[in-house]
């Protein structure tokens, strides 16, 4: 028994050494949340994304690994976030048209969304007596993480923080976007993706792409220029604030 035991024990320490490992556990966990999301008829509470998050922290702790150990096989699909990113242009240039058509609306909901999305972020930090730090790393956390990130660096705030923030924004938005959409009786695709890419960036935007190809465009569109709006007014904004 306690050979057994022993060769197991070896055989972990083998293949926890390899990326190839937490490349393996991250596609099978998010296939895992995918069977789940498909089976409950696209229900936006079970989001892939966070039963995959979920299923691989669990992992982690279960199995005492690091996230540095994790990230050196994760890499791989990080990279993939460069061109995916870069191939969310393919719908925007089928709907080029309509998106054109709304161009003055359009900016105006995404200056508008940006501006609400970092007010109501810094409102809401304050209320709770958070710290400035928290709150310049709370700041602009319905912008994709790369740009979020970088945004709070030159502020002087915690990127590390931003990061986390814009995951549970991102996930929550997903979860919760559609569900109160529904709920205020908007079914205009082009704005349902406008409110979903400026508040919750890709991983809402992912979801919009899944229920419409319009609201996908609208929604990939609304992030890069929410990143770019944020990246311009949050500096400005919280020069009068602090």
């Amino acid at each position: 028994m306690m050979d057994g035991l022993q060769e197991l024990r070896d055989i972990w320490v083998y293949l926890s050494a390899s990326p190839l490992l937490h490349l393996t556990l991250t596609l099978a966990a998010y296939q895992a949340g995918l069977w789940i999301y498909e089976r409950a008829n696209l229900n936006p509470l079970l989001n892939p994304v966070l039963i995959a998050v979920v299923l691989i922290v669990g992992a982690l702790v279960a199995t005492g690994t690091d996230y540095n150990t994790y990230f050196d096989g994760a890499q791989f699909v990080h990279f993939l976030l460069g061109p995916a990113t870069v191939a969310l242009a393919i719908p925007l240039y089928r709907q080029f048209a309509e998106v054109k058509r709304s161009a003055g609306a359009l900016l105006v909901s995404v200056i508008t969304g940006s501006l609400t999305a970092a007010l109501s972020a810094l409102a809401i930090g304050w209320a709770l007596g958070v710290s400035r730090d928290s709150l310049l790393s709370l700041a602009p956390k319905s912008v994709t993480a790369p740009v979020a990130m970088g945004i709070t660096e030159q502020l002087g705030g915690l990127p590390s923080l931003t990061a986390v923030l814009v995951i549970v924004t991102g996930i929550s938005g997903a979860m919760l976007g559609p569900p109160l959409l529904n709920l205020l009786r908007i079914k205009n695709w082009a704005a349902r993706g406008l409110a979903l890419g400026t508040a919750s960036h890709g991983i809402a935007t992912a979801r919009a792409l899944q229920v419409n190809e319009i609201a996908g465009a609208f929604s990939g569109l609304a992030m890069g220029l929410n990143a770019l709006a944020t990246a311009i007014l949050l500096p400005i904004l919280l020069g009068f604030i602090f």
